[in-house]
């Protein structure tokens, strides 16, 4: 796995069988700092690799950048202190295409980007709520119930690095239709795993991703909402609980969002008319997972 894994020596305690020390896999944890033509933009942490994808999707979640065609190029430079001799692969610059307009100055994160959450380092909070080129309230897209219940699981099936370090977040988009995978991304941040997605769309020039379903393997905070709002994403369906911003963010912008997704159970917290019961027909009302009010998925 290179730098995406690391192996660390560990006590490993059973109050059963006793104690021994043990090799342990975990998931690597590194900054990178985001350029655009030179100039410092972001940094976050985030787990090595696809980190075009990374930058790319997080160009869109900000609003620089809604097109395929508005990126041009990235290229890994030497850490600091290194004098460009050296390249960590924690430094990347990107090249914007002719014409279009650099970041705004003031949207350069005020300090660090956790892995944990993808907006706290806004200036302000009114520039956390970024205008979409897309309007998801007109996709008609629909995805019948049956098949969104099949979606964690298809989505834990294919997370590789997980299986070996049980420390990874997923972000996996589908297509509403066909039910087809698109492409799957892990990172040890939500926030990270979703840009990669939406960077995948960016370098295929896929944006908007009308007709397609985002599927996340934790919570679904309103930061993910808005980065599926961005990418023109209409359907957002998490197997955890989404805050109250999310629904209401994802309730404005007309986005279906789906939360505590397990086994053959969910709720639908906006929009359910994209989500389909057996009948073929929308559902009439929110689909209820009882007993999920205190869940604490992260």
């Amino acid at each position: 796995m290179g730098r995406i894994t690391t192996r660390r020596s560990v006590l490993k305690i059973s109050l059963d069988s006793g104690s021994q020390r043990r090799a342990d896999t975990l998931a690597a944890e590194e900054p990178l700092e985001i350029r655009v033509a030179g100039t410092p933009l972001a940094v976050t942490m985030r787990t090595p690799g696809h980190d075009v994808e990374l930058a790319a999707g997080f160009l869109v979640s900000e609003g620089v950048i809604a097109e395929g065609s508005e990126f041009q190029s990235a290229i890994h430079c030497g850490g600091p202190g290194t004098g460009g001799a050296e390249n960590t692969y924690n430094v990347l610059d990107l090249t914007l295409a002719a014409g279009v307009q650099p970041p705004a100055p003031d949207l350069a994160r005020s300090f660090y980007t956790t892995s944990s959450c993808g907006v706290c380092g806004k200036a302000s909070i009114d520039a956390v709520e970024t205008v979409s080129r897309y309007d998801v309230s007109t996709d008609e897209a629909a995805v019948t119930a049956e098949a969104l219940s099949a979606y964690p699981t298809r989505l834990r099936a294919q997370q590789d690095v997980f299986d070996k370090t049980g420390g990874l977040h997923a972000a996996a988009l589908f297509d509403a239709e066909t039910g087809e995978l698109l492409v799957l991304r892990e990172d040890v941040g939500r926030h990270n795993a979703v840009d990669k997605v939406v960077g995948w769309a960016v370098l295929n020039d896929r944006l908007p991703l009308r007709g397609t379903v985002l599927q996340v393997s934790g919570r679904a905070s309103f930061e993910l909402v808005q980065k599926a709002a961005m990418a023109g994403i209409p359907i957002l369906a998490a197997v955890s609980a989404p805050s109250s911003l999310a629904a209401e963010l994802a309730e404005a912008r007309g986005l279906t969002l789906v939360g505590f997704l397990r086994g053959r159970s969910m709720n639908v917290y906006s929009h359910p008319h994209r989500v389909t019961v057996e009948t073929g027909e929308p559902a009439d009302g929110a689909l209820q997972l009882e007993g999920s009010g205190n869940d604490q998925s992260r």
